[in-house]
């Protein structure tokens, strides 16, 4: 009987760590979720902007020397920027949601300032596009256009971002 207990005595203590250590794995997996879920709002509007910040970058690192001057690079990026501009607007859902987010209360307290500056970046991004339709195409004539988008950007996150 002795030697039986020794027996589960040895199995409990082998198994405690490895059972602490999985409910461990568990609840920080868990908490690591946060309503951040992949088809959140929230988690999709992240997205965008991660790709929209990346595409700006790049366009801009091209007009200020971080990177080479590529015209047919520039084009592409200025022609992603655009697109990617119409995209996070959708993802902000009429009532603010419970996840970590970077917005400010005023996203949905001024929802009439705040998709104003949304049109503003829409609207600069586009002209960035005619910009490089219809300009030579070198960084000089790049900045301004591109000093727009970066000021719309701004412009939204001054108000309605917290940094």
């Amino acid at each position: 009987m002795k030697s039986k207990s020794v027996a589960v005595e040895k199995s409990l203590k082998s198994s405690i760590p490895k059972t602490v250590g999985l409910m461990l794995v568990v609840c920080l997996t868990l908490s690591a979720c946060g309503g951040e879920g992949p088809g959140t709002p929230l988690a999709q509007r992240k997205a965008i902007f991660k790709q929209m910040l990346k595409t700006s970058e790049d366009t801009g690192g091209m007009l200020r020397g971080r990177l080479p001057f590529d015209g047919p690079t520039f084009v592409a990026g200025a022609a992603k920027l655009d697109a990617l501009s119409h995209e996070p607007w959708k993802h902000f859902p009429a009532v603010k949601e419970a996840g970590h987010t970077s917005a400010k209360d005023a996203v949905w307290e001024r929802q009439a300032r705040f998709q104003a500056l949304a049109r503003a970046l829409e609207a600069r991004t586009g002209e960035l596009v005619v910009a490089t339709q219809t300009l030579q195409l070198t960084p000089a004539n790049m900045i301004p256009p591109m000093n727009n988008v970066e000021d719309a950007c701004d412009a939204c996150h001054r108000e309605f971002r917290n940094h």
